[in-house]
């Protein structure tokens, strides 16, 4: 349910954008980012960092799509959302204690298991990495495929991959998952 909450924006960009066309579907995307984060807040009484930064993002680049009446403009804001995150976690295996994903997952695997701080290391840099390249490819589509094609890469490939890396993750972290007694 989660993942829906989170990719429901693209959800409705892409339903927008398949019944009308790419400005129609920015202002729809603003909008329910707008919602979410508003949404999040009400309900979690917190705001979310990433929601935060994507609001901002998305009103910056899809604002410039509206006003020049130019796509290029939406089609950067995921590569610039993936890059910021990918600078982010990437600085944190070098600049905080604990790097950005075992804070992020923590507490999900809190008492099932011991993950060594390598393998947070490295499924950090695993994380930084893919959204680098994510950020790159997305820039390949946005700039030589059509709309239609970049819409349908940023709804079906985008969200295949980060479900797929997801996957992965969860299959290399169960080889330290182990039960824990309750005494």
């Amino acid at each position: 349910m989660a993942l829906f909450y989170e990719i429901f924006p693209v959800f409705l960009f892409f339903l927008a954008f398949k019944f009308y066309d790419i400005y129609v579907a920015t202002v729809v995307g603003i909008v329910t980012t707008l919602m979410q984060v508003v949404l999040t807040r009400l309900t979690m009484k917190k705001w979310d960092t990433k929601q935060l930064v994507t609001l901002g993002v998305f009103l910056f680049f899809g604002s410039m799509t509206l006003y020049f009446h130019n796509p290029i403009f939406v089609k950067w804001k995921p590569t610039v959302i993936f890059w910021i995150f990918s600078m982010l976690i990437f600085a944190s295996q070098f600049f905080t204690p604990k790097p950005l994903m075992q804070r992020l997952m923590e507490n999900m695997l809190e008492g099932k298991g011991i993950v060594p701080v390598l393998i947070w290391k490295r499924l950090n840099l695993i994380w930084a990495m893919f959204f680098g390249v994510l950020g790159g490819i997305n820039l390949y589509v946005a700039y030589f495929y059509s709309n239609n094609a970049w819409v349908n890469f940023k709804f079906y490939g985008i969200t295949s991959a980060l479900i797929l890396l997801s996957v992965f993750q969860a299959i290399y972290l169960t080889r330290y998952m182990v039960e824990v007694d309750e005494k």
